[in-house]
């Protein structure tokens, strides 16, 4: 029986040393009891340190239940959970009883510390009589052990199946770094892509509370996402689709009224399906640059690259000839996550240094031949701000940049002066393409030469979806882009389109 189907084996109860769970707790609120099983949304890990993580579920008896609470009942119900440093649950190292709240749409956060740094554990919850999924997940190390992890992002529900988290799934990393776009506000055929719509979203634009719930749910219930969550912790910050395409800071892209209130009931259900901690809740905000460091070896910088920043200029979209994008009073990160950002990288004792964020920082010329035309929602609409930028990463140890949003594989040079093409690099810019935004994709060879002509520091460019998978040891950062040929239908194979090999700048020097 191989470790997958041990798993569910061990999760239905049919292994020895996989009783029920015990907790002393667990009888409040049994008198009345669910009808049906809450953990229809899986189960997830995340912000993994040296001595613990988060763990999390959310209960929903009905996941589509069109009021977003998941068909469940309007009282609050105990949970336990456990934490085994074996499959069989048979080493139990941590149990106890959380409440899920009926005002937090049932969601759990359980929040540990405590544990041995560098191991892997099991974990499980019980509501009810009712056992979850089992997932698994580790703490941080300590010194330079190797790191595999993935970086993916951009899974819209409509165009296609997410064979890409269940490939991403197989591969087993230590850690995923999910960089935004984790679902799309539209309403069904909202946002269509080449190959129609493969499966339909919930009702409705998200607008409200209930909508970004149900929504969540929607994306939840699919089981290869449940697989690759509970697979490993995963390291998650948003793009704009959790809230609104291309909103910027207080400003909505499509003037929507009460616009505060959408964004922070966004916010609101984006934390209760997330593996977050609490210290991420900041009133209506909600604080997800952060850092979080895989013993010496690496430090993972994640930035938020929506709350803070200005709207973008000359009404945004692709264009040429925009002064205002030069202005050097306009900023993409804000005053705070550029204090927060800079102390980092300048204390940082990690080997690499890892900026996970949203948005294209390399320069991207979109118009073939004379003149340039530059995407404004990018780091090319904050161009001042990116020279800073580049300027920072240019005085931390081995620095890489991991970024979402293009729905492309990309792998680029991050220069000093992006308008001078013998300016040194700096730092490499990896860009994922999406589990499933914009369908099946394809190689579409002429304009993939014309591109990379137009930006010779862009040394590869892949329009299928997939996601990256790299190794990271002392002396260099393996990076496999993969990529499926199709998802509008499910079974395609994950294969390896390219692949680099980053040297530290040490072992570069040696």
């Amino acid at each position: 029986m191989d470790r997958r189907s041990f798993l569910a084996a061990a999760t239905a109860g049919l292994l020895p040393g996989t009783g029920p769970l015990t907790s002393a707790g667990a009888s409040a609120g049994m008198s009345r009891a669910l009808k049906g099983d809450p953990f229809t949304l899986g189960v997830a890990s995340g912000d993994p340190s040296a001595d613990g993580f988060v763990l999390w579920t959310r209960l929903a008896l009905d996941p589509l239940g069109g009021d977003g609470r998941g068909g469940m009942p309007s009282r609050d119900v105990e949970v336990d959970w456990q934490v085994a440093t074996d499959e069989r649950f048979s080493s139990i190292v941590r149990s106890g009883t959380v409440t899920a709240r009926a005002g937090a749409a049932h969601s759990v956060h359980v929040e540990l510390d405590g544990l041995r740094p560098g191991t892997p554990y099991h974990y499980r919850f019980r509501a009810q009589g009712r056992v979850s999924p089992a997932g698994r997940t580790t703490t941080t190390p300590e010194g330079e052990r190797p790191l595999a992890f993935a970086v993916a992002a951009c899974a819209h529900y409509e165009h296609g199946f997410y064979t890409a988290y269940r490939r991403l799934a197989e591969e087993e990393p230590d850690l995923v770094v999910f960089l935004g776009d984790y679902l799309y506000e539209y309403g069904p055929s909202g946002y269509t892509a080449l190959a129609g719509r493969v499966r339909s979203h919930t009702p409705g634009k998200c607008a409200t509370l209930a909508d970004y719930r149900l929504r969540h749910a929607q994306y939840k219930s699919d089981p290869d996402l449940q697989r690759a969550h509970a697979t490993a912790p995963w390291l998650v910050a948003f793009d704009d689709h959790e809230v609104e395409n291309n909103w910027a800071g207080p400003v909505s892209s499509t003037a929507a009224p009460a616009f505060d209130r959408r964004r922070a009931d966004a916010f609101r259900a984006y934390y209760e399906n997330m593996p977050l901690r609490r210290a991420s809740l900041r009133g209506t905000a909600l604080q997800v640059n952060r850092r979080v460091s895989w013993g010496t070896l690496a430090r993972f910088h994640l930035l938020d690259t929506r709350q803070f920043r200005d709207d973008q200029a000359c009404l945004d979209g692709v264009r040429a000839g925009c002064d205002e994008r030069l202005d050097e009073g306009r900023t993409l990160l804000g005053a705070g996550q550029w204090r927060w950002l800079e102390d980092g990288l300048r204390g940082s004792a990690a080997r690499w240094n890892l900026l996970g964020q949203q948005i294209m920082v390399a320069h991207r010329d979109y118009k073939a031949g004379p003149g340039r035309e530059v995407n404004l929602d990018s780091w090319d609409g904050y161009a001042p701000e990116r020279a800073r930028l580049l300027g920072t990463l240019a005085a931390s140890s081995n620095p890489v940049v991991l970024t979402g949003d293009a729905h492309m594989h990309h792998l680029a040079d991050l220069k000093a002066d992006t308008d001078d093409p013998d300016s040194p690099v700096v730092a490499r810019e990896l860009v994922a393409s999406s589990i499933a935004s914009d369908g099946d994709g394809y190689r579409d060879r002429t304009w993939i030469a014309e591109s990379m002509a137009e930006n010779p520091h862009i040394s590869y460019i892949d329009q299928r979806r997939g996601y990256i998978m790299a190794r990271l040891t002392r002396d260099d950062l393996s990076v496999a882009y993969r990529t499926l040929d199709y998802i509008s239908r499910r079974g395609a194979p994950a294969r390896t389109a390219h692949r680099v090999t980053i040297p530290s700048a040490e072992q570069s020097r040696a």
